[in-house]
């Protein structure tokens, strides 16, 4: 009996087994679908790093973008204060080989050294000419790399001249339009008392310098380095006498002595404690000066694009921030939503409102909304219109620290000006040609 019923059993152990294979691979396959479903419905995540004192200003309109784009998210990492250590970390990051940035804030002069490095993704076929137009020239031209768009413009900055309105008013001048006019008025309202000083300017030895000296090579006609050509101008007869300029501002004491140590920073709160009658500085100044209870010169004074010599033109460093996209990023098209939202104008006037920094959008320089808050802005926008860029080279931060190596060599004494800018030129074309 029990062997009739093993050979009644025998044939339905095979479909047994087989019905719970069946059903186990049916429970795998939906959990896998599940698993599926419940990733695909996870937002992608974006990641950019901003220093620490940005992120207040910058979670405002990342929440406005989040909203209008509830499956993007973009987490705002805090780097360090100091720009120079923030490119340093992306530079490590991608050296690495996968950057977790997948949103890249950057300075104006990190652009060409990032972009030649193969580090991020060309924009250009993202954007019209058209589109790009509606931002200020110098930001774009900014961003741009050989026959790439690596950088869309977020807010602009520009170097320019701040100048006692009260003190020449009084005194029956008009504001300085050449070198030669603000050592004139200097010295008339030094010899009066009416200040301590005619003029400050940035000499310490790092990146602020060579941004002040773009300046004074375009106001003397000279030139750093031609990006096309890349032929070296420094050691020309005209950088050489922008170079005299700035030293006999510190001779004749119409810029303190301590100049080789000055910064933004140091200018700003000397003007604003009244004891200057011209400034060399960034827009950033313009609020401060109307705003801080500690300021003796609130609605004292005004903004002009810089002094130049006679006969030739007014020059304005561009300087400024924008977004780039990591090469190595997984979302590029989520990237790009990102960047052209943060670059709109509806984010832009937002940030800007908050944070009192500069716009990079044409139209936002003559906003009702904008202007109300910052009457500078119209005036500002001449001043940057007359914009030049610090080289869009990839080697810039080495031909920086040449240049900033031999200002303050001649500032200080050490050589000439003739001397320090021969040396920095043939030390800038061994550079360029390694």
């Amino acid at each position: 009996m029990r062997s009739q019923l093993r050979r009644l059993q025998t044939p339905f152990k095979p479909l047994s087994k087989r019905l719970r294979y069946l059903l186990l691979s049916l429970l795998v396959c939906l959990s896998v679908i599940g698993s599926y479903w419940v990733w695909a419905q996870q937002p992608v995540r974006l990641s950019m790093m901003l220093q620490g004192q940005e992120i207040p200003n910058w979670q405002m309109i990342v929440d406005d973008f989040e909203a209008q784009n509830p499956g993007i998210k973009v987490d705002l990492i805090e780097g360090p204060n100091a720009t120079n250590l923030r490119e340093d970390l992306y530079t490590t990051s991608f050296l690495l080989g996968d950057s977790p940035y997948d949103l890249i804030y950057m300075d104006i002069v990190w652009a060409p050294k990032f972009a030649a490095a193969g580090w991020l993704l060309d924009l250009s076929d993202r954007i019209s000419e058209a589109e790009l137009s509606e931002f200020m020239a110098g930001d774009v031209d900014g961003g741009r790399y050989e026959d790439g768009l690596y950088r869309m413009p977020f807010r602009s900055d520009g170097g320019m001249l701040y100048y006692r309105q009260d003190l020449l008013d009084a005194a029956g001048f008009d504001p300085p339009e050449t070198t030669a006019d603000l050592l004139q008025i200097s010295k008339a309202l030094q010899s009066q008392d009416k200040a301590q000083w005619g003029y400050l300017w940035q000499g310490k030895q790092y990146e602020g310098a060579a941004a002040m000296f773009v300046e004074m090579l375009e106001g003397f006609g000279g030139y750093w380095v031609n990006p096309e050509t890349k032929v070296v101008g420094l050691d020309s007869p005209e950088a050489i006498e922008a170079l005299k300029f700035l030293q006999t501002t510190v001779a004749d004491k119409i810029s303190p002595p301590g100049t080789t140590a000055i910064d933004e920073e140091v200018a700003r709160l000397q003007f604003q404690s009244g004891n200057a009658v011209f400034m060399r500085n960034w827009p950033y100044a313009w609020k401060l000066g109307n705003t801080e209870p500690s300021s003796k010169i609130q609605g004292k004074f005004g903004i002009k694009p810089m002094v130049h010599a006679a006969g030739l033109n007014s020059g304005a460093c561009q300087g400024g921030w924008g977004l780039g996209i990591s090469k190595t990023t997984r979302h590029p098209d989520a990237a790009w939503r990102a960047v052209e939202y943060f670059s709109s104008t509806e984010a832009q006037r937002k940030f800007m409102l908050a944070s009192g920094f500069v716009p990079s959008r044409q139209a936002l320089f003559t906003d009702p909304v904008l202007v109300a808050e910052y009457e500078y802005l119209p005036d500002l926008k001449k001043v940057i219109e007359s914009s030049v860029l610090r080289p869009p080279i990839a080697q810039y931060a080495q031909a920086s620290d040449i240049l900033q190596r031999y200002l303050s060599a001649a500032l200080t004494g050490r050589q000439t000006p003739t001397e320090a800018l021969q040396a920095a030129a043939q030390e800038t074309r061994q550079l360029l040609k390694t």
